[in-house]
């Protein structure tokens, strides 16, 4: 089923408030395998309004319209409706009947009139009884396309949508399931480049690689009628994903909330393993991820004078027997010089102490700022702690 999503508000087009709804209605229907090939946003005008719906109607099967419902004159989402439909505007009686209720409770409010536009609906539609409002919203299916009209506040929409209409929307039988794979050491532009054929081709399952500091997200998604034929199809595709240009070596975890530092941590926590942490440049970063995560052991934030690969051994094998733990990691780093008035280039030196070994790596970075670098040096540290294993 493809699904449109027009927003109405003049408040929308003028930037007074960030139109989330189609955010939230996007997923939703993702979930239930419904494609939302357009959205739009119209203001509070008859003429552009029917304008928007004539040409939603002609190319989705689906259209929502969300916001404009409303007791003012400038709350005109239905009455447009009714108008394009050329179907007449009744009262549903449990919306009205709140309405009722609503003012016997607040007896200081003046009801008038215009109140009574809330609890209307177009003729014909299946009411959307509104939880957290008193404005009704509507179901319609006309000439094989059924229309949806939702209030605007987020507060009224997200319920009516989960309560009142998700029921109404029959499922095609499949869902959308997604995979999140986690990539460090390759950038977005070089995995785009690799799996270029792949993202040219994409019918079923599809990839769409993300950016981050430091990393790139890769999200795999397939349509599927359960979770096991979705992991089936997601596990062969992913083999294929990563066949390309050694790709293994980048992957380090899955999930949209998962990081370097929780991956690092989880395995500690599995092997029964603690590590602690002396670093300069990250400004205890690196110790803030690692606790965060829940493994860290103890830490110490040194001054910039200590950088090298000897002083980056010296303060590994140092914390890890000032605290005990079974890792002791260092993260020091100098500032290089650079060609680019704007760049900063700084080394790193990483080393890591355990009972059995010790070792040391050196590696350059580049960024526009500081908060960027200690972000990537951080990802450095812990991608060598993952390796290390």
């Amino acid at each position: 089923m493809k699904a449109e999503i027009i927003a109405v508000g003049t408040e929308i087009l003028t930037g007074q408030i960030v139109n989330t709804n189609a955010q939230f209605l996007s997923e939703k229907f993702a979930e239930l395998g419904i494609d939302v090939y357009f959205q739009t946003a119209v203001g509070d005008n008859e003429e552009r309004l029917l304008s928007v719906i004539d040409i939603a109607s002609k190319r989705s099967e689906l259209v929502v319209l969300c916001g404009g419902l409303g007791p003012t004159d400038d709350d005109l989402t239905k009455q447009t409706l009714a108008k394009y439909l050329k179907k007449d505007l009744v009262f549903d009686d449990q919306a009205m009947e709140k309405l009722n209720q609503f003012f016997v409770s607040h007896l200081g409010r003046v009801r008038t009139s215009n109140n009574d536009r809330q609890a209307q609906l177009v003729e014909g539609s299946i009411p959307l009884q509104n939880p957290i409002g008193l404005a009704v919203g509507g179901l319609i299916e006309q000439n094989g396309v059924r229309y949806v009209v939702l209030p605007g506040p987020p507060s009224e929409l997200k319920p009516m949508f989960t309560q009142s209409l998700q029921p109404l929307l029959v499922k095609n039988g499949h869902q959308l399931y997604s995979r999140v794979l986690r990539f460090f050491g390759i950038g977005e532009s070089q995995l785009v480049t690799v799996l270029a054929e792949m993202i040219k081709n994409q019918t079923d399952p599809t990839l769409a690689p993300y950016a981050k500091i430091g990393e790139v997200t890769l999200r795999i998604s397939t349509k599927a009628a359960s979770q096991a034929e979705a992991d089936s199809k997601l596990d062969i595709y992913e083999v294929e994903i990563l066949s390309y240009g050694k790709l293994t070596e980048f992957l380090y975890g899955y999930g949209e909330e998962n990081s370097l530092a929780q991956v690092v941590s989880d395995f500690l926590q599995v092997k029964n393993q603690t590590i602690a942490v002396a670093e300069n440049l990250t400004a205890g970063l690196l110790q803030y991820q690692l606790a965060t995560a829940g493994s860290l052991e103890g830490g110490r934030v040194l001054s910039e004078e200590f950088r090298g690969s000897d002083a980056a051994q010296s303060h590994a094998d140092l914390i890890r027997q000032q605290t005990g733990a079974s890792i002791g990691l260092a993260l020091l780093g100098e500032v290089l010089p650079s060609a680019q008035e704007n760049l900063q280039r700084v080394r790193l030196y990483m080393a890591i102490s355990s009972e059995k070994a010790s070792k040391v790596e050196t590696v350059d970075i580049g960024g526009y700022s500081l908060n960027h670098l200690r972000q990537v040096a951080c990802l450095h540290a812990l991608d060598y702690v993952r390796k290390s294993f």
